[in-house]
C-alpha cells in the first residue's frame, strides 16, 4: 500500500499505483481539499486499477484527515469511554452511531476502508496514543470498539483493528523513535491482548505495532516477528483476517534496516500488506527490488476488505433518516446543536503517516 502527493495523480503516481505489487493507496490530509477534489482523486485511482483497496485514518479525535466541506468531525475515542462511564447503553448506540457516519461518509467519497479502531488501552501513558484509546479497561474497549465495528458494518464498511498487540504501555511514539515494552507476555495476554481475543470474528483486520516486546521476541518489533505473528494472532488468538504491517518509513521500523528487507520481513512474517508511505523513493525500491508477490490467502483476505454494496452518494446521504438520526448522536456527542453546520471548506493539516 502507497500513498501518493497530492490532490490529483501525476505519471509518477499512476505509474506507482499500475505496477502489479501494489494492492492499495492510503489518503491523507494533504490530499484532501473538499468533497469533489476527493471523488475525483479516488475515481482516477480506480481508473487505473479498479480493484484497489483506498484507505485512510479516520479514527476521529486529533486522527481524522476529512472533517470539512459535509464530514462530520468526530469524537475521540475517549469520549465514548467516557459515556461509557456514564451511560453504558447509551455509549454503545453513540459508538455504533460513530461508525456508521464514518463508513458512510467515507464511501460516499469512494473510499473502501479506514484503519480503525484503535485497541489500544490508555495506560496514561503513550502521547500518540492518549485519547485515541477508548478506556483502560479491555472489557470496555472490547464492547465499544464492537459497537463501532458494527456501524462501520451498517455503512458496507471493514474495520482494522490496531496496533497488535498493544501500543498503549510505551511512551515513545513510533513514528519518530523505537519503542520497547518490557512487559512479560502473561501481563500482555491479560490486558492488552484480550480485545483481541474477545472480539473474535468481529475483526476483519489489524495492524500491527512498531514496538519491541523483549521478553516475547528480543530482536524483532511485533510487525516483523512471527512468534507475534504466526503463533500468537494466528494460532493461539485464532485469528484470520488480513494483517498489515504499519508504515515501514516510520523510526520504529528501522531495526529491519532498509525499506525493501523491511517489507520482505514483515511479508516473510505473516503481514498480508505492508505500508511504505511519505517516501515515493522508498516506495519505487520496494516496488522494484521486493521479489514476492503477495500469496493467494493474503490476496483473498485483503479482497474481503473491499467495501461491500454500493455506495449512497452524497446527496441522497444527507436525505437518510438513518444517517441524519447518526450524525445527530454524534454532534451531541460532540456538545454541538443539531441545528450546526459543518465548517468551512479548508484544507486540513494532519500528521502525514499511518497513525
Amino acid at each position: 500500500m502507497i500513498d501518493v502527493p497530492g490532490l490529483v495523480l501525476d505519471e509518477h503516481d499512476a505509474r506507482r499505483i499500475a505496477h502489479p505489487l501494489t494492492g492499495g493507496v492510503i489518503l491523507f490530509a494533504r490530499n484532501y481539499q473538499n468533497r469533489a477534489q476527493l471523488g475525483l482523486l479516488t475515481h482516477q485511482i480506480r481508473a487505473l486499477r479498479p480493484d484497489i483497496l483506498i484507505a485512510v485514518d479516520q479514527e476521529g479525535g486529533r486522527v481524522q484527515r476529512f472533517k470539512t466541506d459535509g464530514f462530520t468531525p468526530l469524537p475521540p475515542m475517549s469520549r465514548l469511554g467516557e459515556r461509557w462511564d456514564e451511560d453504558v447503553l447509551g455509549a454503545i448506540d453513540d459508538a455504533t452511531s460513530v461508525g456508521y457516519l464514518l463508513g458512510s461518509e467515507l464511501r460516499a467519497s469512494g473510499i473502501d476502508l479506514s484503519f480503525t479502531p484503535v485497541l489500544d488501552l490508555d495506560y496514561g501513558v503513550s502521547k500518540v496514543i492518549g485519547t485515541r484509546a477508548f478506556h483502560h479497561d479491555p472489557r470496555v474497549v472490547t464492547l465499544l470498539s464492537r459497537a463501532l465495528s458494527h456501524g462501520l458494518s451498517l455503512a458496507g464498511m471493514a474495520n482494522c483493528a490496531k496496533h497488535f498487540p498493544g501500543h498503549g504501555f510505551v511512551e515513545a511514539d513510533t513514528h519518530l523513535r523505537a519503542a520497547i515494552d518490557d512487559r512479560p507476555l502473561a501481563e500482555i495476554m491479560e490486558k492488552d491482548l484480550r480485545p483481541y481475543l474477545w472480539s473474535g470474528v468481529a475483526l476483519s483486520a489489524v495492524m500491527a505495532a512498531h514496538v519491541l516486546y523483549p521478553q516475547v521476541d528480543p530482536s524483532l518489533p511485533a510487525g516483523f516477528s512471527r512468534i507475534w505473528l504466526q503463533r500468537i494472532l494466528r494460532r493461539e488468538l485464532g485469528f484470520h483476517g488480513a494483517i498489515f504491517s504499519d508504515d515501514l518509513s516510520m523510526e520504529g521500523a528501522r531495526v529491519a534496516g532498509d525499506v525493501v528487507r523491511g517489507a520482505q520481513m514483515a511479508l516473510d512474517a505473516g503481514c498480508d500488506m505492508v505500508l511504505v508511505c511519505n517516501s515515493p523513493e522508498r516506495a519505487d525500491q520496494v516496488l522494484n527490488n521486493l521479489h514476492r508477490g503477495a500469496t493467494r490467502a493474503s490476496m483473498r483476505r485483503i479482497k474481503r476488505l473491499q467495501a461491500r454494496g454500493k455506495p449512497v452518494i452524497w446527496s441522497k446521504l444527507l436525505r437518510q433518516p438513518e444517517y441524519l438520526a447518526a450524525k445527530a448522536k454524534v454532534q451531541k456527542l460532540m456538545g454541538v446543536s443539531e441545528s450546526a453546520t459543518s465548517t468551512p471548506t479548508s484544507t486540513p493539516s494532519g500528521v502525514t503517516s499511518p497513525a
